[in-house]
């Protein structure tokens, strides 16, 4: 077998990476690599970053998955510094397209690709670029938080994170466009997540990180993703916006911390902006209450009344519905997923007028 260290030449980027040593870097969830070769076996190197060397942090190991041919055939927790997957063999030569998808968050621990091993007479290849480029920007809605457990007094692990389960990562799928995800679970645009009567977190906002590879509590080989810049070279068309369900829990009903809120998310947008001068803009919200889509829709308003920019929309997602379930932490099911990603993608399709 030859040994292939994972770059432009040989493998296609899913979503924000970088190289570090050689290695493709992974942070943020839905993250990896695709590529294509015809061969008889195929072995991935992965190394997590030093929170697997970590005792008792089990719960935060970054969990990863491997695809061949559409089907799953690794889907594994990054418990030890390096390991090797076998991910195909084949007594006769066979096509394969592989994608290597990091299914958990940035925040709790990163990983990377080490090397690609095949047996294949002319190597890897990287997987064709789609027609159309999407961003989708959120939370742990966003993440695919607790999706794989249906008991919703539980609490966040890794574990139970499956971004391809969650509606950005199924809407990308269903407009058949290569996508980028920027999300942190509990984060928001002016405030993390609180309980009752707690105080504002503005150290967990998605706008200081938005320029950056990530964010991780985590270090890969020294590096930290947060002081890793990021390049917008690629342009989407699209940016979807869904952030202001973890603002809810600090702003409530009271006007003035709302008022806060839509002055910060108005400044947000002007940052998206001067990143993706041609993209559209689609600010969504409501999966898990929809308490702040009034505002949302006035921070669109004021942004283009302010700027002179139509080129944004807004969009309310259906709260999840008792009959659907819930999982971890009172999030959504994959059933609710499935519905978001349908309203999401029929939203798109009409405003880009991408055909079906």
């Amino acid at each position: 077998m030859k040994e292939y260290f994972p770059n432009k030449e040989n493998i296609k980027h899913l979503g924000r990476t970088c190289y570090v040593d050689n290695t493709l870097w992974m942070a943020f969830s839905g993250t990896g690599a695709a590529f294509t070769f015809r061969g008889t076996k195929a072995v991935v190197t992965m190394v997590a970053d030093d929170t697997a060397a970590r005792p008792g942090n089990e719960e935060n190991w970054a969990r990863v998955a491997v695809y061949v041919n559409g089907s799953r055939v690794v889907d594994a927790m990054m418990d030890q510094p390096r390991k090797e997957f076998l991910i195909f063999e084949s007594g006769q030569p066979m096509d394969c397209s592989v994608e290597i998808v990091k299914l958990s968050e940035t925040a709790m621990s990163t990983l990377g690709i080490e090397s690609i091993s095949v047996d294949a007479e002319e190597g890897i290849h990287p997987a064709a670029e789609k027609t159309h480029f999407v961003e989708i920007v959120g939370d742990s809605i966003t993440c695919g938080y607790g999706v794989d457990d249906e008991v919703p007094e539980h609490h966040f692990v890794t574990g139970t994170e499956d971004v391809t389960r969650a509606y950005a990562y199924r809407t990308a799928q269903a407009l058949d466009v290569d996508y980028s995800l920027v999300s942190i679970s509990g984060y928001g645009i002016i405030s993390g997540f609180v309980g009752p009567d707690e105080p504002q977190k503005p150290e967990q906002t998605i706008p200081q990180y938005y320029e950056k590879l990530g964010f991780s509590y985590g270090k890969f080989k020294g590096r930290s993703p947060a002081d890793t810049p990021w390049d917008f070279s690629r342009q989407p068309d699209l940016v979807v916006i869904n952030l202001g369900t973890n603002d809810d829990s600090y702003t409530q009903d009271y006007a003035d911390r709302q008022e806060v809120y839509r002055t910060a998310y108005v400044n947000f947008l002007k940052l998206v902006r001067s990143r993706n001068p041609r993209a559209k803009i689609l600010c969504v919200l409501g999966i898990m209450g929809d308490r702040l889509f009034p505002v949302v829709e006035r921070v669109v308003e004021d942004y283009s009344a302010e700027t002179g920019d139509r080129n944004i929309a807004t969009m309310k997602f259906d709260v999840q519905l008792v009959e659907d379930g819930y999982v971890a932490d009172w999030h959504p099911t994959a059933v609710t997923h499935g519905k978001a990603a349908e309203k999401l993608t029929r939203k798109i399709r009409e405003l880009m007028g991408w055909p079906e």
